[in-house]
């Protein structure tokens, strides 16, 4: 949030698997099924999930402006998109997002949330699906990073992440890659990396998925706004010391969203159904103000109760 100006994001499942599409251009025209606004100032964004048993299992950030730490919850639905169930299932002192869903290739399910604040990226697994989630102890990576979005793929482990820097620009400008014989590690950076430079087609939005075409990783359009839209990069080159890709054309939320038509910056594969979030930017002083308020009732009510 900058100042006098507020991003609420709005989550959606779409009724059609991610590579209809990326075929067709966008999500107009496709049915949606949206997760009901959780309160003033809050939100529920960067929706990721899988099916068990015949329930859609979808994972998010959870943010309220006046905590200013995320969370990760997760929504329970059956297969006719009907909410069963939402409960926090994952809390740490630093702030967490983007909970990447990714099964090994023994079927085992992890977490990799985003948790740059931490100072290292984190790996999670189930003690108790889907509410209890402990940290891999033997999960290796070198340094901590943004939007970590990993996939198998030609016998490797790749993963495709934004660095998290100095720099707060590098973070919506830059891609970078690593790889790995196991998804635990260890993990060798790209020698190219950064492998991309450009605002509108680097930082990553959503699971990397194998079409028709071939690799196709969702990335963001920040050149207007964060999270503007998602424009897909189509990979041409993926070696250990290589590197090739060309960005397509960016997929926007359309008209109908209104008012939630100023972004979107997730877009991730659940099979059948694609996940995504959409934004409605308050450009408001009030609004601010209003969160600004907020935070200092939350405060004084914690020191009441010894908080």
């Amino acid at each position: 949030m900058g100042l006098g100006r507020t991003d609420i994001w709005r989550t959606g499942i779409v009724h059609a698997p991610m590579a209809h599409i990326l075929r067709d251009g966008g999500v107009a025209g496709h049915e949606v099924t949206w997760l009901d606004n959780p309160g003033r100032f809050r939100f529920i964004a960067d929706p990721f999930g899988v099916w068990r048993d015949g329930r859609l299992y979808l994972f998010a950030e959870a943010y309220d402006y006046r905590v200013k730490v995320g969370r990760i919850d997760v929504f329970v639905f059956d297969r006719d998109l009907t909410l069963l169930e939402h409960c926090p299932v994952l809390n740490e002192p630093w702030h967490l997002s983007y909970p990447v869903m990714v099964h090994d290739t023994d079927g085992t399910l992890y977490m990799m949330p985003e948790s740059g604040k931490s100072g290292q990226q984190h790996l999670y697994r189930a003690t108790d699906f889907p509410y209890r989630w402990e940290r891999v102890a033997d999960f290796r990576f070198p340094g901590a990073i943004v939007d970590a979005s990993p996939i198998f793929h030609d016998g490797r482990w790749w993963l495709f992440y934004a660095p998290w820097g100095q720099c707060a620009t590098d973070r919506i400008s830059l891609l970078h890659v690593a790889w790995a014989e196991r998804l635990t590690g260890p993990w060798h950076p790209h020698p190219g990396n950064p492998v991309r430079r450009d605002i509108r087609s680097t930082r990553p939005g959503g699971t990397p998925i194998v079409t028709e075409t071939g690799l196709v990783l969702p990335t963001q359009d920040c050149a207007r706004t964060y999270g503007g839209a998602i424009t897909p990069l189509h990979v041409t080159l993926l070696t250990p010391d290589r590197f090739g890709a060309e960005a397509g054309p960016p997929l926007t939320p359309p008209p109908a969203f209104a008012p939630y038509d100023d972004g979107m910056h997730t877009l991730s594969a659940a099979g059948d159904v694609t996940l995504i979030d959409v934004k409605h930017t308050d450009p408001s002083v009030a609004g601010r103000a209003i969160v600004e308020l907020d935070r200092l009732v939350l405060r004084r009510a914690r020191r009441a109760v010894g908080l």
